[in-house]
């Protein structure tokens, strides 16, 4: 049976796109192999694929650092720098080297461009490297540039020549002062596999000489932009919706609430800016009190807010499941959450915290389904003011139902998938010729 080794790391926004595409090349007859990180692999494993731990878990990662995961993830999520240089750069050699081990017999590295060490592998066992995008931001495109505080110096649109040519300085300084930061770090890594030095200019960029790049979010989200690989694909979010890997349902107390009265407001924050999540779901509680609506709290620990009458709180709900039935959906702007809040075709608050969640969030206000509100500014005053507008824009609902109406009928999981399969059937008729 062919092998194709899957990898990524990250919160569920990050795995869940990959169990769907291991899944749907699974039913073509290939054998996926998912490299993760420890904390993923039963949820991997009980979804019915195969798993190998590639990197420690997040309350190892804790443990290392002498932090709980409050204030972990709060320390993380201050600084983007932090991630890379105390978590994924500390664990380079030994992901490379549990990669390697992973790859043997394998026809193929599918990788999300932050998995550093699949580059590296994939070069010493001469695998073809297809890369898979989640985030639009991640393409850095020039016409396009990330909306994010670290890319505040791009020119943003309308993009002209010009503004074209002043992104591209700027993305080859950044890639320049990666270089200066990491590249012995890269390098020795490289060396402990036989391979030359290469530096680090474009450590965050797999897709960028990748025989394919997936493109795993909606084209309405984020199109292809001029300056795109010509390899690059588009095909929609790959959607995997269970906390423990199996199908699931709601929970009887949960599907009594909703049954009990209107469709409410649903609070999440995700399965990673939860960890640091303040105040928001006592805030979040307060307005939708205010407003005097009912609200559902995905708050990652089912004691960490009380539930009455108006508002029931619980550790975690299939999104698929739970969102079609809210009235609106506040969350962080994680790309799994910002998918299936698309997909339930209703307005959305985004309540950005880090990185490419500033972006996403800026492209649900550009597409007219949702506003933004920063996490920083986030209070029961201004949610309670900004959902009331939402909740009157009778626009923005239609927005985001004609949105809905796009996704529907879509299997991004399996077009991703025929899409791998073509690319290797390519490679394999050019090594036959």
């Amino acid at each position: 049976m062919r092998k194709i080794i899957l990898t990524t790391i990250g919160s569920l926004g990050d795995l869940h796109p990959f169990i769907a595409l291991a899944l749907a090349l699974k039913g073509r007859g290939f054998r996926p192999v998912l490299a993760v990180p420890e904390d993923h692999l039963v949820k991997a494993r009980t979804a019915g694929l195969e798993a190998v731990a590639v990197l420690p878990g997040f309350r190892d990662v804790c443990a290392r650092l002498q932090l709980n995961e409050h204030d972990a993830a709060k320390w993380i999520m201050s600084n983007q720098r932090h991630m890379l240089e105390q978590v994924v750069l500390p664990e380079l050699s030994s992901c490379a080297a549990r990669l390697d081990e992973a790859a043997a017999d394998a026809e193929a590295i599918v990788s999300s461009v932050f998995v550093l060490a699949a580059p590296i592998v994939a070069e010493k066992r001469n695998l073809p490297l297809i890369a898979v995008i989640l985030q639009p931001m991640a393409m850095l495109s020039a016409y396009d540039p990330p909306h994010t505080p670290d890319f505040r110096m791009t020119r943003h649109s309308p993009v002209g020549p010009a503004g074209a040519r002043w992104n591209r300085l700027v993305y080859a300084t950044l890639r320049q002062i990666l270089h200066m930061l990491y590249r012995r770090r890269i390098d020795a890594v490289r060396a402990e596999h036989g391979l030359p030095p290469s530096g680090a200019k474009f450590m965050l960029e797999a897709g960028r000489d990748a025989p394919l790049t997936l493109c795993c979010y909606s084209p309405s989200f984020g199109p292809l932009a001029p300056d795109a690989s010509k390899n690059a694909m588009v095909v929609g979010f790959p959607m995997f919706d269970s906390q423990g890997g199996a199908a699931e349902m709601l929970s009887p107390d949960l599907q009594a609430f909703l049954d009990e009265g209107p469709a409410p407001l649903v609070f999440t924050l995700g399965s990673f800016a939860v960890h640091a999540a303040g105040n928001f779901y006592t805030e979040a509680a307060t307005a939708a009190r205010r407003l005097g609506k009912r609200a559902i709290l995905l708050t990652g620990a089912s004691d960490n807010m009380p539930s009455d009458s108006s508002i029931f709180a619980c550790a975690y709900a299939p999104h698929s499941l739970l969102f079609p039935r809210a009235a609106a959906i506040i969350h962080h702007g994680g790309v799994g959450t910002t998918g299936q809040a698309l997909r339930a075709g209703l307005p959305q608050l985004v309540v950005p915290y880090m990185g490419d969640q500033f972006d996403n969030a800026h492209r649900i206000e550009r597409m007219g389904v949702g506003r933004v509100l920063r996490a920083s500014r986030f209070t029961a005053r201004r949610a309670t003011a900004m959902l009331t507008t939402l909740l009157r824009h009778e626009t923005m609902a239609r927005e985001a139902a004609d949105v809905a109406r796009q996704m529907a009928h879509a299997d991004p999981a399996e077009a991703a998938a025929a899409a791998i399969e073509a690319q290797l059937g390519k490679r394999a008729a050019r090594m036959v010729s």
